[in-house]
């Protein structure tokens, strides 16, 4: 297969996903209480070692029926890593051939600080779909260290991502989310159509969608004997705990819904509408601007201006790669234009630098854009190969979407779903519960935390699905866009929710600091 077919399908999936993990703070956490994360190396690791010296055996946690093993979780593309309690259950691939090929699902404990900690167990659901929650154990320790103060966390990578049994499509080109072809229908049946011959050999991806996984994160539970969770949702992980709520309703203590999605949304469907939406608000306070304005003039009329003409000439640009300083070549379409523009929405400091990059891009100089988009892509790259997302979608929206004719003249078209069409007609489909798309209806307290600006979860959904929930309460992140529940005070809201179980009395004041990130005018930063 051409890699043209390959990066292709690779966009596609990037702008496919739900969104991504956008923390670019992170920091080291100690090991929990009790835990003993394996030795560093010893300065005289160089030197012989008596043949009777022995090394410690692991150190080992019962819990429930499980035995957790001390370890250390590192973070892709860091070099950093956390310490925390390992184990695996084996679960039946297909639940309905019990005697059939079994899969190992890979979880990790981070513990509490406390000597005894509340039985109660927080689970942390990752996003995508795609993500494996155990990559981003230093970023999730970080952001809900408030709640280890009484609980521990649970890291479930979800099946067909990370440690449990990952689908994941190698390519033996060395393109990236940049170098994009277009959204040609065959060349995406043929992309997928080779991952799925690649994942066949060790899995069916039918049994690889929302349902099997909210049973295996029951039977985790029975196996951690915990009575009840707190869920965690953050983006596609908000589709995890809504129908892990609606399925197991005893099993759920609370639940926190971080950029969500309604259980009726059909995914893709109105992604295109929700970009421009979020994308025209947010350039509007640069119109309202009189430095931005005199500057950039109206930005989104300069990206539409710049994609029409992208679209007409697709040609070969240069620029200089910001982790190898080389100079690299790229064909510059409306596609990957677009998906870039996209990428950039997701996060404040990102789409602050949005009019900035796009005139220089409109002026010929497209180094600020696809340089900034090549470190975005490294952070996005476990969606960019997960089988599991065309699983997901295949099997839970793909023959719910119909032709928008409305999103043509948007910047990122009918081609989305034009694109899964093309992808779900050569992945297999598994099945769907005939109530799955049905709205989540319980008394359980929900918090839902919504991005002002978020283009691809907007705060419509929130509402939406709050609207069905009379024990539910919506949280505006003003200025901010997908994924806020690391920003401000959102980790103390959390914690105060999570313990007193009162989101209609939970003080959110401090959110009234917030403020959107200021556009930059250059590359020195925004004006004073």
């Amino acid at each position: 297969m051409k890699s043209s077919g390959r990066n292709a399908l690779r966009i596609v999936v990037v702008a496919a996903g739900l969104g991504f993990l956008a923390w670019h703070q992170w920091r080291p956490q100690h090991a929990p209480a009790g835990a003993e994360a394996p030795a560093a190396a010893s300065a005289d690791a160089g030197k012989r070692v008596a043949p009777e010296v022995k090394p410690a055996p692991p150190r080992t946690w019962k819990l429930g029926s499980l035995t957790l093993t001390a370890c250390n979780l590192g973070q892709p593309n860091s070099g950093l890593s956390t310490a925390a309690w390992c184990g695996a259950l084996a679960v039946p691939e297909n639940r309905a051939d019990p005697a059939g090929r079994k899969i190992t699902l890979k979880l990790a404990v981070l513990r509490s600080s406390a000597q005894v900690a509340n039985r109660d167990m927080l689970v942390y659901l990752a996003g995508g779909p795609g993500q494996a929650a155990t990559d981003y154990a230093g970023p999730i320790a970080a952001m809900l260290e408030p709640l280890r103060a009484h609980r521990d966390i649970l890291l479930l990578d979800q099946r067909g991502t990370g440690g449990s049994n990952a689908l994941a499509c190698k390519n033996d080109d060395q393109g990236d989310a940049a170098d994009d072809s277009g959204y040609d229908p065959a060349k995406l049946r043929a992309a997928a159509a080779a991952c799925l011959k690649q994942v066949a050999t060790h899995a069916d991806p039918r049994y690889y969608t929302t349902t099997d996984a909210v049973q295996d994160l029951e039977d985790v539970r029975r196996a951690l004997d915990v009575p009840e969770f707190d869920l965690v949702g953050v983006s596609y992980g908000t589709r995890v705990a809504q129908q892990y709520l609606g399925r197991h309703p005893d099993a759920v203590r609370s639940v926190v819904l971080d950029s969500a999605v309604p259980n009726s949304a059909v995914l893709g469907e109105d992604f295109a509408q929700n970009l421009d939406d979020a994308l025209k608000a947010q350039f509007a306070r640069c119109d309202a601007d009189a430095a931005c304005r005199q500057r950039f003039g109206h930005p989104f009329q300069t990206l539409v201006q710049l994609r029409d003409a992208l679209r007409a000439n697709p040609h070969p640009v240069s620029f200089r790669d910001p982790e190898s300083y080389q100079t690299v070549q790229r064909v510059l379409n409306e596609d990957s234009l677009v998906g870039v523009v996209r990428m950039f929405a997701y996060t404040p400091p990102t789409a602050a630098l949005l009019p900035l990059s796009i005139d220089a891009a409109a002026h010929g100089d497209v180094g600020p854009l696809l340089g900034q988009a090549k470190l975005l892509t490294v952070d996005m790259a476990d969606l960019a190969g997960s089988g599991m997302s065309y699983s997901v979608i295949c099997s839970e929206d793909a023959d719910l979407l119909t032709a928008r004719p409305q999103d043509a003249d948007t910047l990122l078209g009918t081609h989305m779903i034009d694109a899964y069409k093309a992808i779900c007609a050569a992945w297999p489909r598994g099945a769907r519960p005939a109530d799955f798309h049905q709205p989540l209806q319980s008394a359980k307290p929900v918090l839902l935390l919504a991005g002002q600006y978020d283009p691809v979860t907007p705060p419509r959904y929130a509402e939406e699905i709050a609207g069905h929930l009379p024990n539910a309460r919506v949280l505006l992140f003003k200025g901010q866009g997908h994924s806020v529940l690391a920003t401000g005070c959102g980790p103390r809201l959390v914690q105060r929710f999570v313990e007193h179980l009162d989101p209609k009395a939970l003080d959110a004041s401090c959110l009234d600091r917030l403020q959107p990130t200021p556009f930059f005018i250059d590359f020195n930063g925004a004006t004073p």
